[in-house]
């Protein structure tokens, strides 16, 4: 009977984990960070930025930049082993097609170039 050595058991386990990683980000955490992402970027604004204690100039790029990282972090551990500029192309394709959908749907909210660059960025 053929014993394994330490290290390849250890490479199993260390395996094994990460595949759970991946199946827990692609399964349930990308999805819903997606579908709340969605929803908030498409839902009609009730607040006017001016109101806020903590508005700034530019601050919605800045949200922009901060949910795409996420969404991309996101993307990237659901499917680590798919090569990067697919991702970065699925990313590009959805920010244009919430942009697109903003304008589009007339709920309050307009297409901005400097949005989609940020949700590029």
């Amino acid at each position: 009977m053929m014993q394994t050595s330490p290290n390849c058991s250890l490479q199993n386990n260390i395996k094994k984990w990460l595949d759970k990683i991946t199946r827990l980000f692609r399964y349930r955490i990308l999805p819903i960070y997606w579908a709340f992402l969605t929803y908030t970027l498409l839902k009609p604004i009730h607040i006017k930025r001016e109101t806020l204690w903590f508005s700034f100039d530019n601050m919605d790029k800045i949200v922009h930049i901060i949910v795409f990282v996420l969404l991309g972090f996101c993307y990237r551990m659901a499917f680590p082993k798919q090569k990067y500029m697919f991702s970065i192309l699925i990313m590009a394709g959805y920010g244009a097609i919430t942009e697109v959908l903003q304008e589009t749907m007339e709920l309050g909210r307009s297409m901005e170039l400097a949005d989609f660059v940020a949700d590029i960025f």
